[in-house]
């Protein structure tokens, strides 16, 4: 049996293969913004944060990736101004304008997940169930209270799998005007408590 390994950070090399599991996840949300694919995978691995992320790695290669936000910074870094120069300004402005949609800061005392996107050749394998705890893990090392995500309509699936481990929801927002255009019509904010058994020593094996 493969052994796999979760460890912090997104390892030396890996951007262009973290990017492209994120896009693979979450390239349909995206899409509208920095499409085509190609350009867009090139700019997320172009600003990756590799120390915003959680990393499982199958036979040494990143088979699925946590992103996370926390003093300020979060998985995927990129501007206003990085956009435009990667796009032009006319094309840009409105893709500054719909990412700018899907911002969300950390409150006082919370760690904001970016998403969880796993290969889909090694989905069902609880690489999902061991980036989630190693999340809570540095949620509670870095003192915080609770953790917070969205997830979209059209994505029950991570819907079930945060609810199996403690989060729930706490509002929902309609947003029907994105549905044509970023292919979901409403956004489910859930929160998770972080409490002293959350902290783990920083890698887990499996």
């Amino acid at each position: 049996m493969t052994t796999t390994v979760v460890r912090r950070g997104a390892p030396e090399g890996s951007a262009a293969r973290v990017a492209a599991l994120y896009w693979e996840a979450f390239g349909r949300k995206l899409g509208a913004a920095l499409d085509p694919p190609d350009k867009a995978r090139a700019f997320l691995a172009a600003h990756l944060r590799h120390d915003r992320a959680v990393t499982a790695l199958v036979g040494g290669e990143v088979a699925g990736v946590a992103g996370y936000q926390l003093d300020g910074r979060g998985l995927l870094g990129g501007g206003a101004g990085d956009v435009l120069s990667a796009c032009g300004v006319l094309r840009g402005l409105h893709r500054v304008a719909l990412l700018a949609l899907l911002e969300r800061r950390p409150a006082r005392g919370e760690l904001v997940m970016d998403g969880i996107a796993v290969d889909p050749g090694h989905r069902g394998a609880g690489i999902g169930t061991l980036l989630l705890r190693e999340i809570a893990a540095v949620a509670a090392e870095s003192g915080c209270r609770r953790i917070r995500l969205d997830v979209i309509d059209v994505n029950p699936r991570a819907r079930a799998l945060y609810e199996r481990h403690g989060f729930t929801a706490v509002h929902t927002e309609r947003t029907p005007y994105l549905r044509e255009l970023m292919g979901f019509g409403a956004v489910t904010t859930m929160h998770r408590p972080v409490t002293a058994a959350d902290a783990s020593p920083g890698q887990e094996t499996r």
